[in-house]
């Protein structure tokens, strides 16, 4: 699994590098904000290590303007050890927040135990139907759906969300950006109800003039 590690000193950094790679991790390091930025414009990585006090900016803006959008688990390691800096690491969406200085050892488990647990995340069910993430495959009852490419990439926002709206505007935006074609309102709606029709099921709960969203348990 690959390894985003974003921290200015470069001891702390190649240390780090050595010991995710015994652990078969690939770790890619970057020392600042824009070419971290650049980076994961155009890379996907499963985890990301990440400070807080970087030359060029701060970690927390990192994490809002970038990362949080694309959804990736993040362990804040810095030397920012203030209540109020922990609390607000952890309240913007990080799955854990480590103060310098700290145990390599412990950071690799709690590395291994977000990777753990997402690995396992890869397939989601609700009902009857099940969603395997990794491979873009979804089944009813074991047997295959045919969902169009955008289909499955649609219905992939909302099993990537269990229990969240996802807003007809972000997936106006993800349409535009997968297609490169011209969209409109109209455009969700109707993806919308060929996905309900290929799945069979009323999972996809409409929020009237929001958006859409799966629950683990449908309430019936």
């Amino acid at each position: 699994m690959d390894i985003l590690l974003v921290e200015d000193n470069k001891a702390i950094s190649k240390g780090l590098e050595y010991s995710l790679s015994k652990n078969d991790y690939h770790c890619i390091v970057k020392h600042d904000v824009i070419n971290a930025t650049s980076f994961l414009r155009n890379n996907k990585v499963d985890l990301i290590i990440l400070d807080i006090s970087l030359p060029d900016g701060n970690g927390f803006d990192l994490y809002q303007s970038v990362i949080s959008e694309l959804e990736i688990p993040t362990i804040f390691l810095t030397a920012k050890d203030s209540e109020d800096d922990v609390v607000l690491g952890l309240e913007l969406g990080a799955e854990d927040y480590i103060t310098k200085p700290f145990s390599t050892k412990e950071l690799i488990a709690r590395v291994n135990k977000i990777l753990l647990r997402k690995k396992k995340n890869f397939i989601v069910q609700v009902c009857d139907i099940s969603f395997d993430l990794d491979k873009m495959e979804v089944y009813k009852s074991g047997k295959p759906i045919p969902l169009t490419s955008l289909e499955l990439k649609i219905l992939a926002l909302l099993f990537s969300n269990l229990n969240k709206v996802v807003t007809r505007n972000y997936i106006l935006e993800k349409i535009w950006e997968w297609t490169g074609n011209d969209v409109n309102d109209n455009t969700v709606t109707v993806y919308m109800k060929r996905i309900r029709q290929k799945l069979g099921l009323d999972i996809i709960i409409t929020i009237k003039g929001i958006g859409y969203r799966i629950d683990e348990v449908k309430t019936l």
